[in-house]
């Protein structure tokens, strides 16, 4: 396993636990950073939950944005390796479901240590896409949205702000819909798709196809759509449950 010395991680903005029992990185999902998990605990119930922060993002704004979630993977496999010594699972909501997905496909494909868990919220199955209102949304519409989310997350976004912004969430957008599996990659570790009662983005009754890439489990919470950011505790300790019993705990 390669190990990296002990400056910054690029892809951490906060250094994981060394005594963590198990970890889940949160990959933030189109348009946004790391920062959207700002509501979430550092660590729940002896599991470790660690934003990822992308290229072309927030604190990596200076750097190129990915172009398909499969670079995306085989980018940031090197950067989390050091921090796979203990069972660990990928969260993503949205669009970042899918890369989330992918990095557990390269981590498999290369005999590298596997995720015991896949956590994929509101995003349908790999080969049932690419799905989403965002998709068919036009910079003035995708504009009105990242506004919305900009203020929900606390922003007071001036128009050169959005402007900014825009461009990132349309690159991201625009990654998503260049993804087409139609055979997709059959995982080795478990998978929980994550459905909200209130979500008008992805339906819950759209994510069944997720038992084509693994062992799934389906799971229905209350909320609406960004109902993860808030960090409910039914998800954690869904979240920190499955993966402590990975440890025998």
């Amino acid at each position: 396993m390669n190990h990296r010395p002990s400056g910054r991680n690029p892809w951490l903005p906060h250094r994981p636990s060394a005594d963590a029992a198990a970890r889940v990185f949160l990959i933030p999902y189109s348009g946004c950073g790391a920062s959207m998990y700002r509501q979430w605990p550092r660590q729940w119930n002896g599991v470790d939950f660690i934003p990822v922060e992308l290229p072309g993002h927030e604190r990596r704004i200076s750097e190129p944005n990915f172009t398909t979630y499969q670079e995306l993977a085989r980018a940031m496999v090197p950067g989390l390796e050091e921090h796979l010594d203990v069972p660990f699972a990928f969260f993503g909501h949205c669009g970042s479901a899918l890369a989330a997905y992918e990095v557990s496909c390269e981590l498999a494909r290369t005999a590298k240590p596997a995720a015991a868990q896949l956590y994929v919220s509101s995003q349908v199955a790999p080969q049932d896409g690419p799905a989403g209102r965002f998709l068919s949304m036009n910079d003035t519409e995708l504009g009105a949205e990242l506004e919305g989310l900009m203020r929900r997350l606390g922003g007071s976004p001036s128009p050169d702000l959005l402007s900014f912004y825009l461009e990132i969430l349309r690159a991201d957008v625009d990654t998503n819909k260049r993804y087409i599996m139609p055979d997709p990659f059959r995982l080795p570790g478990r998978i929980t798709a994550i459905g909200w009662t209130e979500d008008d983005e992805i339906p819950y009754a759209e994510m069944t196809g997720w038992k084509e890439c693994g062992e799934v489990t389906s799971v229905l919470f209350e909320g609406h759509h960004h109902t993860f950011m808030e960090a409910p505790e039914s998800l954690l300790d869904l979240m920190s449950a499955n993966l402590l019993t990975a440890v025998g705990r």
